[in-house]
């Protein structure tokens, strides 16, 4: 039986056909020349090439080159982004205040739009100036032999000299974001030329996955602004619940699987609900600027090694401290619930890579305290190394990673606030207890929906617009194909 919760696959394909569909227009010349001749009304100049300069996860990428810089324009795919206006309004906001009020080196915004306004109706757009760069640091820190198409790993052979100066590197960006603070929890929105707040609910990574394979309604993503760390996290927890009820296919392996899935979430609600996944001291905030995605793919590098721009800021928000104050789970490049070797053995591989970390991080603290630019009381290297022996660093994973919630939650935190058993795969039978007669029949519906859901196989998927009506395009490029003479 397999702990960790599956995407549902009729979703996921969908999503890829759809996007994989999507960016096969950008293989057509009278498709591009539009967009070339768009980027050129922002960014007027003699250019001489014009080309894809990278497919993501969420975006593409095409840069159009000058004699002596280049520009480029992002497009959000359909079928990959579940969110694509609300997804640009906060990534546009967030980097402007980056730009403005630290140091970390961002792409300039020269223009941004809706989809209406974006060359023959393709997506939400940002155009940028181009960052110039070597390689980035996913690259520097990868084993050389990984071939692309491969998950990659930490070298193991890194030179340990090496490996804290690109630490060190990336922990000054993530002092610089922890130190600008805010009201409340949600994203961002510029008042005027000096000024931003927090207007928005907070728009996560993980968020867009659950709707995009997770079978989540967009109607279940939390909808506002929250004034307190524990409220937010009830919502999370809520929204890992949400996620096993509503995701269609692939949620569940058998009955038992449903109860123990279902008992992991309930238990982990019960605990936020009773506060005791937060800190106190930090309930009421000042909450500080958190990015689902910053990790070493993002973080362009110079022939030296030296950081030249950090990029793909979409999922970006002000969060509850205790974001800001785990340890960033990217040291090993890989995820601890891909780990081909197990959680256990890639924790026991983190920790050591940890305490260069937070060496490389004080050796930071202190430079920047000595400089003045830094207080005693901003310091994130006790926070995180705290977090991590505490076990928090586990809660605020599990809270941001929905897909891995089971395997972390009976492995790591289970045993945290429950009594030990002998045997922990079987822990969730001795939960049973815990809940009372209206939350076991709560349970058993739930099991009994999954089970008859398992019996047929059908798509249940609540994508944005754009996706749909890109979807319906598809359809009919098809129908009329299959109607072609000759067919």
């Amino acid at each position: 039986m397999s702990i960790r919760m599956c995407p549902d696959d009729l979703a996921w394909e969908q999503a890829e056909v759809t996007s994989e569909k999507w960016l096969e227009q950008f293989l057509e010349v009278d498709n591009l020349r539009p967009i070339a001749e768009f980027i050129l009304t922002h960014n007027r100049g003699d250019a001489d090439e014009f080309a894809i300069l990278r497919k993501g996860s969420y975006n593409i990428s095409l840069r159009l080159k000058y004699p002596n810089s280049a520009a480029v324009i992002r497009l959000s795919q359909p079928g990959a982004v579940m969110f694509p206006e609300e997804k640009i309004v906060n990534e546009v906001a967030v980097m402007r205040f980056i730009a403005d009020q630290t140091s970390i080196p961002v792409p300039f915004i020269l223009h941004s739009g809706s989809k209406d306004e974006c060359p023959l109706n393709f997506s939400p757009f940002i155009i940028m100036d181009y960052i110039p760069h070597e390689t980035k640091m996913y690259a520097a820190l990868n084993r050389p032999e990984c071939p692309k198409d491969e998950r990659g790993v930490l070298n193991p052979d890194i030179d340990e000299e090496k490996l804290e100066f690109l630490y060190g590197q990336l922990a000054g960006v993530l002092l610089q974001l922890s130190k600008a603070v805010f009201p409340c929890i949600g994203s961002l929105s510029q008042v005027d030329d000096f000024t931003w707040e927090v207007t928005r609910r907070s728009l996560s990574m993980n968020m867009n996955e659950l709707v995009r394979v997770g079978g989540l309604p967009r109607s279940k993503i939390p909808n506002k602004i929250f004034g307190t760390s524990s409220s937010y996290i009830e919502a999370l927890a809520e929204l890992n619940m949400s996620h096993l009820v509503y995701q269609r296919n692939d949620s569940i392996e058998s009955a038992d699987d449903c109860r123990r899935k279902f008992l992991a979430r309930h238990l982990f609600r019960k605990l936020a609900r009773e506060k005791k996944l937060t800190n106190s001291s930090l309930e009421n905030g000042p909450f500080k600027m958190w990015c689902d995605d910053l990790r070493p793919a993002n973080v362009l590098l110079d022939k030296g090694l030296r950081i030249t721009g950090v990029i793909d800021w979409e999922f970006t928000y002000a969060a509850p401290a205790e974001f800001s104050f785990a340890p960033p789970w990217w040291l090993l490049i890989e995820q601890p619930e891909h780990w081909e070797n197990g959680i256990e053995d890639w924790e026991k591989l983190f920790e050591p890579c940890l305490k260069t970390f937070i060496r490389a991080m004080t050796s930071q603290e202190d430079a920047a305290i000595q400089q003045g630019i830094l207080q005693e009381s901003q310091r994130l290297s006790g926070h995180m190394q705290a977090s991590w022996d505490s076990g928090d660093f586990w809660i605020v994973y599990a809270l941001l990673h929905s897909f891995a919630f089971d395997e972390i939650y009976w492995k790591k935190i289970d045993p945290r606030f429950f009594t030990t058993v002998e045997n922990p795969e079987e822990a969730w039978k001795e939960r049973l207890d815990l809940l009372n007669e209206s939350e076991k029949e709560e349970m058993e519906m739930l099991v009994t929906r999954k089970l008859e859901q398992m019996k047929t196989r059908v798509l249940s998927w609540d994508p944005d617009e754009y996706t749909v009506e890109f979807r319906e395009k598809i359809r009919k490029m098809m129908q009329e194909q299959s109607s072609a003479p000759g067919r």
